[in-house]
């Protein structure tokens, strides 16, 4: 996300909304509250059709941020993934989301070019990452229990892990992870801890 985010009030006035877009050379702002949460977000689209509705309207009062903005605006929390950001952006139909923090203040913003720079991570870097932080950091196995290889972003897990219920878990991990656009699964296990033990269901014999 961008931490130095351009930002509206209220009652920032419509022309100086459009200066702020223009000069930032940004397509929409979030619209804050005197705490600096986030109320909603302007975006180049909702001051066009404001001045759409107005031509021929005759003259009325000055319009401000408030008047124009999309509200409540689309946020997102600093601990949710890209991936998850990215669907929601998508569902949405919104160019940014805000960051907030658990009392929706404004603490960033994230674009879709933010979304998409994650992609520009190297292979090695991902490999590292799954690795260290999901094979040892989350299943807690050695490092050379599983082998790693990443092209083109897409992750290969190949090797033998302890119970059936960890090759679920480290291919949800791996996807999970910024810059992974696939995961091939070859790994298989030794114990299956996802079958029912034996005679589970039967009758019990007096």
């Amino acid at each position: 996300m961008t931490r130095n985010v351009v930002q509206a009030r209220r009652t920032t006035p419509f022309k100086e909304v459009v200066r702020l877009l223009d000069h930032h050379r940004i397509s929409g702002v979030p619209v804050l509250d005197a705490d600096d949460k986030v109320l909603g977000v302007v975006s180049g689209t909702d001051l066009v059709r404001a001045q759409a509705h107005r031509a021929g309207s005759g003259p009325v009062r000055a319009v401000t941020a408030a008047d124009v903005m999309s509200s409540p605006a689309v946020t997102v929390h600093p601990e949710q993934t890209v991936p998850d950001a990215a669907r929601l952006m998508e569902r949405r139909g919104v160019e940014r989301l805000p960051v907030v923090d658990e009392e929706d203040r404004l603490i960033g913003i994230a674009t879709r070019r933010d979304l998409l720079r994650v992609f520009l991570r190297t292979d090695d870097d991902i490999r590292h990452q799954v690795t260290e932080e999901v094979l040892v950091g989350v299943l807690g196995l050695p490092a050379e229990a599983v082998r790693v290889f990443v092209r083109d972003g897409v992750v290969t897990l190949d090797g033998r892990v302890e119970l059936r219920s960890q090759v679920p878990e480290a291919v949800h991990a791996a996807w999970r992870l910024e810059g992974v656009v696939g995961v091939m699964n070859a790994l298989t296990f030794r114990v299956d801890d996802c079958a029912p033990p034996a005679g589970a269901g039967g009758a019990e014999v007096p």
